[in-house]
């Protein structure tokens, strides 16, 4: 067990784009997905991280060809590049911390429904015991990254999201789907239903996050790779793609085989333990709590680091997580986290709607690496090739449409 532990941990910079990728949006998507419309939507998970393993790998082998991060490079070498890289960074703060709010939504909730099994008089108390669990999950955050024990906690938490994903594709081996039903998720369509739209555009928002593409140099960076270690960095890009696949799949897939044939869509947090009570019974209840708990906080760190982090990069290329404006940036992410616990949102919608926001600025993320991936003067030998620009270009079409799908959802919900 020693050993399997030491090779989770020791993955390469491709670890932390599970960890950003898989967490309470991911989990609450393919749940809610799995449970309502079946495995209809497979064909969005299947493109979602093919185009996302192309773009990890693109924008880590920039960073080794080059020594230089996103949105500085963006800001040096694209036409209104500073334009540009200020979009971004609004735009995809604006979509983590959304995010973020429900994130912690959720997992207040989770603790709250949690709790309630053991002490059943807690019940009546719901809003005042949920804002409680709020402040102290967030507070302990906020007080780690300004401790700086980011990097300790963070492999802590990707061990947690790794038995999360394991969980889940052992109870596939008892609750799946027929192989015509995956069959037919692989023809693309959008469910003709209310909240179709919403639910592929939040797909693609929690599996092709731009953040996760944006922070990839800096990881590269961090890890301390060269070129001598170039196709460690395309066999990393590779096996995180797949493995968020996997993982993701097997969610959606439990969901559909237990929850989907019932006519049971998910409406609230505990009903999300349904999926894994037919493999676990009653253990399902702390498995699930472990694991989707563990998969939001890991993805609170993310989030609470990505203005600070976005906006260093724009300037400097370089993060210093012990300056005055990271601490004021992560304490307002943190306040602003509090919103769907202290208005009694319904974590559940929060998490899907957030998820949408996500892909407004992925076209920009896109294209973005699109122009200076194929720079000669830049790339030098290393410029993209036939098949990495043909995935870039599909990858690009890709978000297009589904983010005019997310402007359509929006405007339904707000309708």
């Amino acid at each position: 067990m020693s050993k399997i532990i030491k090779a989770i941990l020791g993955f390469g910079p491709g670890i932390f784009a599970i960890g950003y990728t898989i967490g309470t949006g991911s989990v609450t998507s393919m749940i809610v997905a799995g449970s309502t419309f079946g495995m209809e939507l497979l064909w969005v998970l299947v493109l979602s991280c093919l185009f996302s393993g192309a773009l990890i790998h693109a924008y880590g082998n920039f960073a080794l060809v080059t020594g230089e991060t996103a949105l500085f490079a963006f800001k040096k070498y694209l036409p209104y590049g500073k334009l540009i890289g200020i979009l971004i960074i609004v735009g995809v703060t604006f979509g983590q911390w959304n995010s973020l709010i429900g994130i912690l939504g959720i997992s207040s909730n989770i603790i709250y429904e949690l709790l309630v099994l053991y002490f059943p008089a807690l019940g009546p108390h719901k809003y005042g015991v949920v804002i409680g669990i709020a402040v102290v999950v967030i507070g302990s955050m906020y007080g780690i990254l300004l401790n700086g024990r980011y990097s300790l906690f963070e492999k802590v938490l990707v061990f947690f999201v790794t038995i999360m994903g394991i969980s889940f594709i052992v109870s596939l081996v008892f609750v799946h789907p027929l192989p015509v039903e995956v069959v037919r998720g692989l023809v693309p369509s959008i469910p003709d239903v209310p909240g179709g739209r919403m639910m592929v555009a939040a797909f693609v928002g929690t599996t092709m996050a731009a953040a996760t593409f944006l922070s990839r140099p800096l990881f590269i960076q961090g890890k301390g790779w060269t070129m001598e270690n170039q196709g460690q960095q395309k066999k990393d890009a590779i096996i995180a793609a797949l493995l968020v696949f996997v993982v993701s799949g097997s969610v959606m897939a439990v969901a559909h085989g237990a929850l989907f044939h019932k006519g049971e869509p998910i409406t609230d947090v505990l009903g999300m333990v349904g999926a894994l009570e037919p493999v676990a019974g009653k253990t399902a209840l702390t498995l699930f709590f472990f694991g989707t708990l563990s998969a939001g906080l890991s993805s609170v760190f993310p989030c609470l680091l990505i203005a600070p982090l976005l906006i260093e990069d724009y300037r400097s290329g370089k993060l210093d997580t012990r300056s005055r404006q990271f601490r004021i940036i992560t304490g307002v992410a943190s306040v602003l986290a509090l919103t769907i616990p202290v208005l009694g949102f319904n974590p559940i919608k929060g998490q899907l709607l957030t998820q949408v926001f996500n892909v407004f600025v992925l076209p920009l993320v896109v294209a973005g690496i699109i122009v200076v991936v194929n720079k000669r003067k830049l790339m030098g030998v290393h410029t993209a090739g036939y098949a990495l620009n043909a995935l870039l270009g599909l990858a690009f079409l890709f978000s297009v449409v589904i983010s005019y799908n997310g402007v359509l959802a929006i405007r339904t919900q707000l309708g």
